[in-house]
């Protein structure tokens, strides 16, 4: 079985990432994910519009689920992304985390180079505090559920702070490392507070070992162009945080027909 770089120790039989290839060849292609983003070779595009978000705003009872790698949650159905250029409309199926240790580096993404932690605030952000309920309450199981209904639109970025994003063509980051992958990157994050952050880091892998550092090296760029939906080049310090979301990976959408 594959596992992250955290868990590779003399006494583990799993394959960190700079084996995955073993698992699945697909993850020794020439379109990998994650990269790093090199702000002033990103090219502006015109074509990049904000994103249409449809169905956001409906209620439901999240059910948490740490599947040994990691925490997702099942999104219900009627939840969908368009717009930005995206050829269709896209099902928003699941959304998931990758985080670091104790606050620490944890994204996946690198901008000029640096990789972040998760946001971290001064003050909770009561918008998660159902959420970060949740997961606490998995430290000792495999799933947990809210304990009242939430929402996508009170979990993802204000409308204003989604029109700023970086685009380009790659994979998954975990295998099968599938490159049917169009990450979009926002330039804004989540933040959250401290005790809100140290929840994640609660989490045990399938092997019980701490669930810390859940993200993939940078892979090579290949000469792949990277786009950006505004004008400047001038990204914030800190930009990359909590919620790198993918139209097709990290929100786990599956296009419809």
């Amino acid at each position: 079985d594959w596992c992250y770089q955290a868990q590779v120790n003399c006494n583990s039989t799993c394959k960190g990432p700079d084996i995955w290839y073993k698992v699945h060849k697909d993850c020794n292609s020439h379109r990998q994910s994650p990269i790093n983003i090199v702000t002033k070779s990103s090219r502006p595009d015109t074509r990049l519009t904000p994103l249409v978000f449809t169905g956001y705003q409906k209620a439901f009872r999240a059910v948490l689920r740490n599947d040994g790698h990691s925490v997702k949650v099942t999104l219900p159905h009627g939840s969908s992304v368009s717009g930005g250029n995206l050829q269709g409309i896209y099902n928003a199926v699941q959304f998931h985390f990758h985080w670091g240790e104790k606050g620490g580096p944890g994204s996946e993404h690198t901008l000029d180079g640096e990789q972040y932690p998760m946001e971290e605030s001064k003050s909770p952000n009561r918008k998660y505090d159902v959420f970060i309920h949740a997961l606490k309450a998995m430290e000792n199981d495999r799933t947990a559920t809210t304990n009242s209904e939430i929402s996508l639109h009170n979990l993802i970025l204000s409308e204003a702070n989604m029109t700023q994003y970086f685009r380009y063509d790659g994979s998954l980051t975990t295998p099968t490392c599938s490159e049917a992958v169009i990450w979009t990157v926002f330039e804004h994050p989540i933040p959250l507070g401290r005790d809100q952050l140290l929840a994640f880091s609660s989490l045990k892998y399938s092997d019980g070992m701490p669930m810390v550092k859940t993200f993939r090296p940078v892979q090579p760029r290949r000469g792949r162009p990277v786009y950006r939906s505004f004008c400047s080049s001038s990204v914030a310090v800190g930009s990359l945080a909590l919620l790198l979301v993918s139209v097709s990976a990290a929100l786990g959408l599956s296009q419809l027909n």
